[in-house]
């Protein structure tokens, strides 16, 4: 599935996944290494990959994330993925769980 991502999905999957790490205000080691991951697997570029590292510094702001701007056919994925970032620390955090459900409710 990440593969049908274009260039703009692509970032906006990581703008999400790395709002989503800022969640409870700190990234665990975990975190990081499945934003790497990720990168990897979206076969991200130079820019992207620098625009993805300073979202792990400084999350984007809520301006920034418009779930309607995902793609119907993307918001599984979407869900997916972020649910998996939620989980990687093992440790979830009251303030992700009401993210994630908005951001459920807004995408089905």
């Amino acid at each position: 599935m990440l593969k049908q991502l274009d260039k703009e999905d692509r970032l906006r999957l990581m703008k999400f996944v790395c709002s989503f790490a800022w969640a409870d205000l700190q990234i665990a080691e975990s975190e990081v290494k499945m934003v790497q991951k990720l990168v990897r697997k979206l076969k991200l570029d130079d820019d992207e990959k620098k625009q993805v590292e300073q979202w792990l510094e400084l999350p984007p702001t809520a301006e920034e994330l418009d779930p309607t701007q995902i793609p119907q056919e993307h918001r599984a994925l979407f869900l997916t993925t972020v649910r998996e970032m939620i989980e990687v620390d093992g440790d979830i955090a009251e303030e992700e769980v009401e993210n994630f459900e908005l951001l459920e409710q807004l995408l089905t």
